[in-house]
């Protein structure tokens, strides 16, 4: 007699079976301890022989290659609880429901997973670093990273990745999809967790809370990135040239002046920028647009950084003072340029010339020297000049202001 051919289970299925068949004990043990203590009851009988029925059925259907189709979706599944449990996707049927925050799950191990949140518990460690984590599948997940096994790789780019759900992630950026939206504005993510994150800004909810501060987050990393504040911490260090920063976000953003990567490219006169908010900024420069208006004397502002400069004259505040003549500045930036007198730095060097400046302004306006750009017209008599400055000057022959000689 030949065996029989493989049927093709899938992975869900066994999963589920190990489920049913857990299921199958617990009746066992309450069978067992109804003969202890002479009972027998005729619902738990009834319940077993149910059971076994469905049990014979089902694996009658494995050998015979019989199948259970969603009418739905049209999904196949060779036992007959497994299809059942599927269907509560369709209808949204969430049974279990967390008692402390009030979120639902279609089946009771996804609750009892998610209760360890609340309970804390991480019962899975890495015996390589020690870090825990709630479900095992995520211990396994971790596991990966140790052994340096990536064995999912991108065929678009070549990116390689520990975990096949990962590679699935990182295709929406080829593909552009982003299947996950907020059902209150329409925002698009390609992931799960960023919506869950975004959600949060609709209902207001900060459930991470600085103990030193009282300031709340809508996310943990947040949080954690606040708490340098306190600490004065700067753990992440520029293995280029030294620098350290509070948040790793700020060393990315860095490492790009090293790298000179500038991703956001001006497609109007091709300048390019290391930062999304200022190539936006940048943008309004060309459409004319001034989105952030004072709303003290009705100013308008192309860039958000000049707009909270402006913002400061109104106030008078100037935080930044200088320890060697007192002079005090709104700016750090500014702070940091005025420094420079006292100690003799001049960062800014003419490629052409080898002449150095102390700020880059400076070494821009330097720069046109070598170019013969006249940039600043005159729009009463069309002549040309290098600077601004030399422009306001001679704005004033037309204007009959006296200049004044210092």
């Amino acid at each position: 007699m030949t065996d029989p051919e493989p049927c093709g289970i899938k992975q869900e299925d066994i999963e589920q079976q190990i489920d049913l068949i857990e299921e199958n004990k617990e009746i066992e043990e309450l069978i067992k301890e109804g003969k202890k203590h002479h009972v027998k009851t005729e619902d738990t009988s009834w319940k077993h022989s149910s059971f076994q029925q469905n049990l014979d059925t089902d694996t009658k259907c494995h050998l015979e290659g019989n199948l259970y189709t969603c009418g739905q979706c049209e999904k196949t599944f060779t036992i007959k609880i497994h299809l059942t449990k599927h269907m509560k996707i369709h209808t949204g049927e969430k049974l279990h429901t967390c008692d402390h925050c009030g979120k639902s799950f279609r089946h009771k191990q996804h609750l009892n997973d998610h209760m360890k949140i609340h309970t804390g518990e991480k019962p899975y460690t890495c015996d390589q670093c020690g870090k825990s984590f709630t479900q095992k599948r995520y211990l396994d997940a971790h596991l990966k990273t140790h052994s340096g096994k990536k064995p999912y790789t991108c065929d678009q780019c070549g990116k390689s990745f520990t975990q096949k759900e990962t590679l699935n992630g990182h295709m929406r950026i080829h593909t552009g999809e982003k299947p996950h939206i907020c059902d209150h504005c329409g925002k698009s993510f390609r992931h799960k967790q960023p919506l869950n994150d975004h959600m949060k800004i609709h209902t207001g909810e900060r459930p991470y809370k600085c103990d030193q501060c009282g300031k709340s987050f809508t996310r943990k990393r947040h949080l954690d990135e606040h708490l340098t504040t306190h600490t004065g911490e700067k753990p992440y260090t520029c293995d280029q040239c030294g620098k350290n920063f509070k948040q790793q976000r700020h060393l990315n953003k860095h490492m790009k002046i090293h790298t000179g990567e500038k991703l956001h490219t001006c497609d109007q006169c091709g300048k390019g920028f290391l930062d999304k908010g200022n190539f936006k900024d940048h943008m309004n420069i060309h459409t004319g647009e001034k989105p952030y208006s004072c709303d003290q004397c009705g100013s308008s502002f192309a860039h958000i950084g000049n707009f909270i400069k402006h913002l400061k004259r109104h106030t008078g505040t100037k935080p930044h003072t200088c320890d060697e003549c007192g002079k005090s500045f709104a700016e750090k930036g500014t702070f940091n340029e005025h420094m420079r007198i006292h100690t003799g730095e001049k960062p800014y060097s003419c490629d052409q010339c080898g002449r150095s400046f102390t700020q880059r302004g400076t070494l821009h306006e330097h720069m046109k020297t070598h170019s013969r750009e006249k940039p600043y017209i005159c729009d009463q008599c069309g002549k040309n000049f290098k600077r601004k400055g030399n422009l306001h000057d001679h704005m004033k022959i037309h204007t009959g202001e006296k200049l004044v000689h210092v």
